[in-house]
C-alpha cells in the first residue's frame, strides 16, 4: 500500500455511509406515485411502500430482531420479498434468502448455520418447515405468509401454533413511523447458500457499502452507458429469477432506487407470466434460458408478438446459444447476455453493444448478443494460468477468469479454507475458461470442471451446445465429457427436440459432421452419444446440472455395455 495524504476532517463534518436505506429514500424523492403490482391480487405505490417496509421493521423489533440479528425469507418473489430487503438490511439486522429448491435438509442446515433468529414463511413452505423443525437450533419467533389474505385477512383461519401472526396483520396494526439509524457501510447486510458440487452449501455475504456500489455499477452501465438499455421513465421491471437467488441479481435494488414501475408474478406460473407481462407493459426482466426458451416455443408466442417486441431480456446462468438468441430476436425480443456468480453480487459482465455494432443487421447483432458481455465499470477481469501468471487479452488466449471490484464478497461464512482458495492470490476465482478481446468482450470457453479433454485438445461443452441449438428443431441440448480408454474424454449430448420434430441421432451427427467437412465446426464436435429427453435435469437455479447429467448417462452407457 502507497503512502498518501488523506484529506483533513473537521469534527463536526458529516459523511454519509453507503447503506442500503439511503436507496430507499431516493425512492420517494421524484415518482412516488409509480406502482409497485403483485400478481393479480395486490399494488401499491411507493408511499404505501415506504411505509410498509418501515411496519414491518416496527414488527420485527417487536419480535426481539436487534442489529447483527439474522432474519430468514421463505417466499415466492413478491411485494413482501421486496419490503424484506430493505426493512431487514436497514434496521442493521441481516436477511438471509433461503433458497427454497434446496432439499429440506439443505435448507435445515442452511437456517442453522445462519443462526436465524425469526423466519418468514409463505404457508406454500409449511410442509418443509414441518419436517425440519424440531431439528431448527437458534430461531425464536416465525411469521406467517399466505397470498390468502388478499381476498380475505379472515380467510387463512387459525394461525398454525408457535407463529406470531400473519405476515399483513401484523403490519396492519403497526406504526409507519420508524427512523433508520446509520451505521458502518460495512455492516453485514444479507447472506444466502451456494451450491457446490460437494459439501455442504457455502455461505455468501455481503455489506451495505457493496450491494451500494453493485446498485452503481447497474446503474452506469443500464442507465447511463444504456448497455441494456433501461429507463425508469419508460419502462417497467419484472423479475423472473428468484429473488433468493443473488437479491434477483440486484436490479430490484436499481428499480426501488429510482422509483420504477415494478412486477412481480410469485409462484412461477408461465400462463400468469405472460399476462402480466401483456397486462403490466413489463419491458425489462431478466431470466435463465431455459424460462425464455419456454416463451420462444410456446404456441401463443406469435399470437404476441408486437408485444413481445417491446421486451428486454438479460439471459444469465447458463450460456445464450444462437438458437435461442435467434428464435427471441425473431419475435422482436432484445435478448442480452449478463456474466457473473453468486461471489460477484453477481453481475462483472453484461452486453454493451458499441455505435459501429448497433448499427449491424440483426442477425449480425446475435455473435455479440451470445458473448458473456463486456466487462461491467469498475471491474477487473484478468486471465490466469495454472502458473499464476496472466493470459493477454488477444481474444484467441485462454485463462481463468479472476476477478477484482467493490462488490465481491470476501469470502465463505465460517468456512475460511474455502474463502482462501476463492481469493488465492489476491483473485476471486470464479473456475471458468475464457478469452478477453481488446475490447473488453468476455468469450467464455467453458466451466473448468466442464471443458472436454479429449485426444489432447480441450473443446468446449458450450460450444458444443451452440451448435446443436443452430440445427432445425433442437429445442434445448447439454453437453457433458464422458471418460473414453482411447481419448481420455468423449462427448456426450443430451436433447430437447421442439414439437412436431422427430429427430434421430443419426440425423444430427450427419449434419454436424457436415459442418466439420466443411470447416465450419472443429473436428470434435460430433457427440459419440446423443440421448433424446423430454427435459434437461437442472439445479435448484435452474442452471443445466451437468454433475447429475455426467452420472446418469454413465451409467446408462455403463448398462448398455454390460448388457
Amino acid at each position: 500500500m502507497i503512502q498518501t495524504k488523506l484529506i483533513p476532517r473537521t469534527a463536526e463534518a458529516h459523511e454519509p455511509p453507503m447503506l442500503i436505506k439511503n436507496m430507499l429514500a431516493q425512492s420517494l424523492r421524484y415518482e412516488p406515485q409509480r406502482e409497485i403490482v403483485y400478481r393479480d391480487l395486490f399494488r401499491m405505490n411507493y408511499v404505501t411502500f415506504n411505509q410498509r417496509v418501515r411496519q414491518l421493521a416496527n414488527v420485527l423489533t417487536g419480535l426481539g430482531v436487534q442489529p447483527g440479528d439474522t432474519v430468514a425469507m421463505f417466499d415466492w418473489d413478491s411485494h413482501r420479498y421486496l419490503e424484506c430487503f430493505f426493512a431487514v438490511t436497514s434496521m442493521g439486522a441481516v436477511l438471509h434468502t433461503v433458497n427454497i429448491r434446496l432439499s429440506p435438509a439443505q435448507i435445515l442446515y442452511t437456517v442453522n448455520h445462519a443462526q436465524d433468529k425469526v423466519i418468514l414463511i409463505h404457508d406454500d413452505f409449511l410442509p418443509i418447515l414441518t419436517a425440519i423443525k424440531d431439528q431448527i437450533t437458534t430461531v425464536d419467533k416465525y411469521v406467517l405468509i399466505s397470498d390468502k389474505v388478499y381476498v380475505d385477512l379472515n380467510a387463512i383461519g387459525e394461525v398454525p401454533a408457535g407463529f406470531s401472526g400473519e405476515y399483513e396483520a401484523l403490519l396492519k396494526g403497526t406504526s409507519a413511523e420508524y427512523e433508520f439509524p446509520d451505521f458502518d457501510e460495512n455492516t453485514w447486510a444479507t447472506t444466502f447458500y451456494t451450491t457446490g458440487t460437494t459439501g455442504n452449501p457455502k455461505g455468501v455475504y455481503f455489506s451495505h457499502r457493496q450491494l451500494f456500489m453493485h446498485t452503481m455499477g447497474l446503474a452506469s452501465y443500464v442507465c447511463g452507458y444504456q448497455a441494456v438499455p433501461f429507463s425508469a421513465m419508460t419502462d417497467v421491471y419484472m423479475p423472473i429469477t428468484p429473488m433468493f437467488h443473488v437479491h434477483a441479481w440486484g436490479f430490484p435494488f436499481l428499480a426501488t432506487m429510482l422509483s420504477a414501475k415494478q412486477v412481480y408474478a410469485g409462484r412461477y406460473d408461465p400462463e400468469l407470466v405472460l399476462k402480466l407481462l401483456l397486462q403490466e407493459g413489463v419491458t425489462f426482466s431478466h431470466c435463465v434460458p431455459t424460462i425464455l426458451n419456454m416463451l420462444v416455443n410456446s404456441p401463443a408466442a406469435q399470437k404476441f408478438k408486437a408485444q413481445l417486441s417491446k421486451w428486454k431480456v438479460i439471459i444469465g446462468g447458463s450460456a445464450l446459444t444462437k438458437g435461442l438468441a435467434k428464435g427471441a430476436l425473431d419475435l422482436g425480443i432484445q435478448v442480452y447476455q449478463g456474466y457473473g456468480m453468486s461471489e460477484t453480487a453477481p453481475i462483472m459482465s453484461l452486453t454493451y453493444l458499441n455505435d459501429l455494432e448497433r448499427d449491424l443487421p440483426i442477425d449480425d447483432q446475435i455473435e455479440f448478443r451470445t458473448r458473456a458481455g463486456r466487462i461491467a465499470p469498475f471491474i477487473e477481469m484478468r486471465l490466469m494460468n495454472d502458473d499464476g501468471t496472466f493470459a493477454p487479452h488477444d481474444g484467441h488466449a485462454l485463462g481463468e477468469i479472476v476477478a477484482r471490484g467493490p462488490w465481491l464478497t470476501q469470502g465463505y461464512y465460517e468456512d475460511p479454507e474455502r474463502g482462501a482458495d476463492l481469493w488465492k492470490g489476491g483473485w476471486l476465482h470464479t473456475g471458468d475458461v475464457a478469452s478477453i478481446t481488446p475490447d473488453n468482450w468476455v468469450l467464455i470457453s467453458d466451466r473448468t470442471k466442464d471443458v472436454i479433454k479429449t485426444g489432447g485438445e480441450w473443446v468446449s461443452s458450450l460450444d458444443m451446445e451452440d451448435a446443436l441449438s443452430q440445427l432445425e428443431g433442437v429445442a434445448e441440448s447439454a453437453v457433458v465429457g464422458l471418460p473414453d480408454e482411447r481419448w481420455g474424454e468423449r462427448p456426450h449430448a443430451l436433447i430437447v427436440q421442439k414439437p412436431g420434430y422427430e429427430l434421430t441421432a443419426d440425423g444430427i451427427k450427419t449434419e454436424l459432421q457436415t459442418k466439420v467437412d466443411r470447416g465450419d465446426l472443429h473436428k470434435w464436435y460430433v457427440p459419440d452419444r446423443i440421448l433424446f429427453v423430454s427435459e434437461i435435469p437442472k439445479t435448484s437455479v435452474g442452471k443445466i446440472d451437468k454433475k447429475r447429467i455426467r452420472s446418469e448417462m454413465k451409467e446408462q452407457i455403463l448398462g448398455a455395455v454390460n448388457a
